[in-house]
This record gives structure tokens, C-alpha cells and sequence, in this order.
């Protein structure tokens, strides 16, 4: 099934645009699309957050790394900062992906 992403005003794909998606070319109502999307990136969100990483075949995978400490500086006033150790979230995509993105550029 090919979904037709062209006709979005703006260049960024947000929750909205993707439930008005499934609101028109699937035949969800809008509340049904609205969950639908909701519930999709809430799973997302309490998987990385309990640690597990999230695979989505053909698309890629989104990970947990640790950042170590590090010492930083103020680009303002150049003062030394301590950057303190942290979790991010990282995402690598699947070499289909990665395919169908270099064929577009080819193009």
C-alpha cells in the first residue's frame, strides 16, 4: 500500500499529519487515527524507556546508548563545564532504508 506523503503543506510529517493520513487514504475516522498514531509512539516512547530497544522491520532501529561524562565549556563565556553522563536515544536505519533513501537521491 503506497501512501502518498506529497500533499502535506509543511515539510515535517507530525502525529497530525499522519492520523489525517490514515483518516483519508485507509478509512479510519479521525479518532480512531488520532489513537491509532498515539498509541503507536506511546509504545515506542515506554519501550526505550524501560530500557528495550525498538525494531522496525524495514525502517530501522532506535536504541539506548549511555553518554559517558565529559568535560565541556560555555560557548558564551568559555568557562569549563562538567557535562554529566546521560541516556540517548540513537537511530540507525535499515539498509532498506538506507536503499530506498540513496534511490531517491539518484533520481
Amino acid at each position: 500500500m503506497d501512501i502518498a506523503v506529497e500533499s502535506l503543506e509543511t515539510p515535517a510529517l507530525t502525529k497530525a499529519h499522519l492520523a489525517e493520513l490514515l483518516f483519508e487514504q485507509i478509512g479510519l475516522n479521525k479518532r480512531e487515527s488520532k489513537d491509532m498514531i498515539d498509541a503507536f509512539f506511546d509504545l515506542i516512547a515506554e519501550r526505550l524507556t524501560e530500557g528495550q530497544d525498538v525494531k522496525i522491520s524495514g525502517f530501522g532501529n532506535f536504541q539506548i546508548r549511555t553518554k559517558a561524562a565529559r568535560p565541556g565549556r560555555n560557548p558564551r563565556t568559555g568557562e569549563a563545564i562538567p557535562i554529566e553522563a546521560r541516556k540517548v536515544v540513537t537511530f540507525h536505519a535499515s539498509h532498506k532504508l538506507k536503499e530506498q533513501i540513496q534511490a531517491w537521491t539518484d533520481s
